[in-house]
């Protein structure tokens, strides 16, 4: 039973999630608390000291991107030379590999957002004499790569306090101690407003340094003269960013890119030096995302057939399915059908795939029991990326089940946050501001959803060029005279037979040709 709410209880319960004052920029903790950090500045001083090769090993999703981005901006003002490198998905796989070290020359290679389970590349770079600093977030396997310097958070004897944090975050904290080794007089702020992209697009929780990180970036975006961060607020066109704008808006862009083609096209997005560039840049991006979007839908279509949806982890494959796409097939399976999802691409006898979770199932301990099966993987609690033959399929699926049924049932449970029943008079201008305040949503703090329950269907109509999207006008109560307006996306909703709809739904700001009203978005119908 959901309470009715008003403005006062909803600032009261909300106010519950953060009983402490956010921290400021000055009190995030010293990144010479990382385990090797001030070992791998001085290796980083040292080399551009003795003018030697660096080379930067980068990802190509919208982390692994940012903190190329911002290594590539940090060493341009330095300035020193410094090669990216960032791996094709589909010629390289990920990461720091044989086939990318094939094409290196370097003294020193440094990786982003990946490294930690880059053994064989370790062994070569051993043997050509390279020094190799990893940086990574992910989750370490018992056996580490024989590295000069190894540096994530994750790591047992990582005594960083907040664990938390994405690839780009280790990069700019890294960073922050070569400055100081060197000298340097950059301002490590001037990073943020690509920063708190990466830290929003990899699900980081929004909590302690990263809702401080995420808020001042948010800031920064507003105003920065980066020509990448000029374009995005062109594009938005809004008063204010949100993370969701970011989440929803500006990540499937940058993500489309390594998904479909190759991911620098995004890093020349957000390291170009002028506007002109960067505009050109972001047009192809979209055009991506577009293509992206047709072949998710195709995709994910015939995932859902193949989907048993009575399975405690739902494992699908398909022969040829787009590589790019099976991490977005995969989430949209587990919106489908709340329960963790592996989307397998299939081609020449070889299963390439992305697991997403929920609730607080942890899929990387899920696949990682079961490791016996797969010929690689990594990742962290909600999602991962793991490979294996195709004859090993059936029996991998089968395991990771039997593995899951032992996991208890309450951790399936997915962490929506339905708040109550808002009063039709309640929703308004006041609202919206309410809201904002609690801003940025996200993982940890998700975005208050309201329910609204049996209320009557006065009226449905399709929108969007493919009349794929449903606009629901509604009365709250029968009693009442004023009507409400749902949008639900990706959805064509047809009138019930007895005219009641029940579902949960978020309260945003829509703005369109300068005008500002309130929107309720669609979460789930019931």
């Amino acid at each position: 039973m959901y309470d009715t709410l008003n403005k006062q209880t909803l600032f009261d319960l909300l106010s519950l999630r953060f009983p402490k004052e956010d921290k400021k920029l000055s009190q995030i903790s010293s990144p010479a608390l990382l385990h090797d950090g001030e070992k791998s500045a001085k290796r980083i001083a040292d080399a551009i000291k003795n003018n030697q090769k660096i080379v930067l090993v980068g990802d190509y999703d919208v982390d692994g991107v940012t903190s190329t981005a911002i290594m590539v901006d940090f060493f341009r003002q330095i300035p020193y030379p410094l090669e990216a490198v960032i791996p094709n998905r589909f010629s390289d796989g990920y990461g720091v590999s044989p086939s990318i070290l094939d094409r290196v020359e370097a003294d020193l290679i440094i990786t982003v957002d990946n490294g930690i389970s880059a053994v064989e590349a370790s062994k070569i770079c051993t043997a050509r004499g390279i020094d190799l600093i990893i940086t990574d977030h992910h989750t370490p396997s018992e056996i580490l790569p024989d590295a000069y310097s190894i540096i994530d958070p994750k790591l047992e004897c990582c005594e960083y306090p907040f664990k938390e944090i994405c690839g780009a975050q280790v990069a700019w904290l890294l960073l922050a101690l070569v400055k100081k080794e060197l000298g340097l007089n950059i301002d490590m702020k001037q990073f943020l407003d690509i920063l708190c992209i990466a830290i929003i697009a990899d699900i980081m929780p929004l909590i302690d340094i990263n809702r401080t990180l995420v808020k001042e970036g948010l800031k920064l975006l507003m105003i920065s003269q980066r020509p990448a961060s000029i374009i995005i607020r062109d594009f938005l066109n809004k008063p204010r960013i949100s993370s969701e704008d970011i989440a929803f808006q500006i990540a499937p862009r940058i993500n489309s890119a390594g998904r479909l083609e190759d991911a620098s096209i995004a890093l020349n997005f957000f390291t170009a030096q002028d506007t002109h560039t960067a505009y050109q840049q972001f047009e192809y991006l979209n055009s991506l995302n577009e293509q992206r979007k047709e072949t998710e839908a195709q995709t994910t279509a015939q995932a859902m057939k193949e989907a048993d949806e009575n399975a405690d982890v739902v494992v699908v494959s398909g022969e040829d399915w787009h590589e790019g796409v099976v991490g977005i097939v995969a989430s949209r399976l587990v919106d489908k059908f709340e329960k963790p999802a592996i989307v397998l691409s299939v081609e020449d006898g070889v299963a390439k795939g992305s697991a997403r979770s929920i609730g607080d199932v942890s899929i990387y301990d899920l696949i990682k029991a079961n490791e016996k099966y797969l010929t690689k993987f990594g990742g962290h609690k909600m999602a991962a990326g793991l490979g294996l033959s195709s004859d090993d399929i059936d029996a991998f699926r089968d395991a990771i089940n039997q593995s899951a049924s032992k996991v208890d049932k309450k951790d399936f449970i997915p962490k929506n946050d339905v708040l109550g029943v808002m009063q039709t008079s309640e929703i308004d201008f006041e609202l919206l501001d309410l809201l904002e305040q609690f801003e940025p949503y996200g993982e940890a703090n998700i975005k208050p959803t309201f329910l609204i329950k049996d209320a009557e269907v006065v009226a449905i109509k399709l929108m969007g060029k493919d009349k794929s999207h449903s606009r629901i006008e509604i009365k709250q109560n029968s009693n009442e005279r004023e009507t409400l307006e749902l949008v639900a996306f990706r959805t064509v909703y047809e009138m019930p037979e007895d005219k009641k709809i029940t579902c949960s739904y978020s309260v945003s700001k829509n703005e369109f040709n300068g005008r500002v009203s309130v929107q309720l978005l669609v979460d789930k119908i019931y």
